[in-house]
């Protein structure tokens, strides 16, 4: 396994493997990698012949400077659990190096990132597409892998992926969960031991919605969740929306679509986690 630090570092090296027709496969990250990321890691190396996975915590897609200076960086760890899982390259560059000047660029993709984390965290989603097209346009990857805990994510980049033609598959990967059901991720390193007792509500108050959906209504399915998120120990709600898998958008009610998902992000002390359940999704 190589450590890169420049693009053209990592262009030198891949054109070799390029250029012998091998498939090349792309995990971008923010680092502080755990189980999650490693899932995302070892399918990439099993799929394809080359395995590169970026550390780089993206300051333009942070809206509270606070966050972004406690966001957990921990590249030394994370290159002992990339070699594990099969990695190649890891390409760890600085910020200078990404945003050699600022980034002009405006990414609007309404109304996959007009809602939810789009309405709470303003220029968030321009950020990301921001970095992950940078990201795309260094490693010219034949596939890029995505975790689905960040579902709204996931369908703002297979957005920008189509209106921006990139010629490249984007693969979403399932949440990964601690045993006890939290679901995975660096934001947990900052939960003291209280508060990561008091998140486990919830995912446990997502895997009951799913039973509680089976016989009520959307609009009750989303009472239920707030109230129960409400009645926990320790979290405050930020938002919780049964949306329609590919639009992002409300559902009203439970036949409008095919593939149904309820998003939440909870505020557990001051640590912000996000995550989903499918109640509906679609076989085609």
């Amino acid at each position: 396994m190589k450590i890169v630090h420049t693009i053209s570092d990592l262009q030198a090296h891949l054109v070799a493997f390029r250029a012998q027709g091998k498939r090349i496969g792309l995990v971008p990250t923010m680092g502080a990698l755990h189980e999650g990321h490693a899932s995302l890691v070892r399918r990439c190396a099993q799929e394809n012949e080359v395995a590169v996975v970026s550390v780089f915590v993206n300051p333009t897609q942070f809206n509270d400077q606070s966050d972004l200076a406690k966001y957990p960086r921990t590249l030394e760890a994370d290159c002992l659990l990339l070699e594990g899982c099969g990695a190649d390259f890891v390409f760890a560059p600085t910020v200078e190096e990404m945003y050699p000047q600022p980034d002009e660029r405006s990414f609007s993709y309404p109304p996959l990132d007009t809602v939810m984390e789009g309405a709470f965290r303003p220029g968030h989603f321009n950020g990301v597409c921001q970095i992950v097209s940078k990201l795309f346009d260094a490693v010219g990857p034949d596939v890029a892998y995505f975790g689905e805990k960040d579902f709204q994510q996931l369908a703002v980049i297979r957005e920008m992926v189509r209106k921006m033609g990139y010629g490249l598959q984007i693969v979403g990967c399932p949440i990964v969960r601690e045993q006890d059901g939290l679901a995975l991720s660096s934001r947990n390193q900052r939960l003291s031991a209280e508060d990561r007792q008091h998140a486990l509500a919830i995912s446990r108050t997502l895997f009951a919605s799913r039973d509680y959906a089976a016989n009520h209504t959307v609009s009750e399915t989303l009472q239920w969740v707030k109230e129960a998120i409400a009645e926990a120990e320790g979290l405050s709600l930020e938002y919780f929306e049964i949306v329609d898998g590919q639009t992002l958008q409300g559902l009203s009610c439970w036949e409008e679509t095919s593939y149904a998902v309820g998003c939440i992000t909870v505020f557990c002390g001051e640590v912000r986690l996000i995550d989903n359940i499918k109640y509906k999704e679609t076989t085609n």
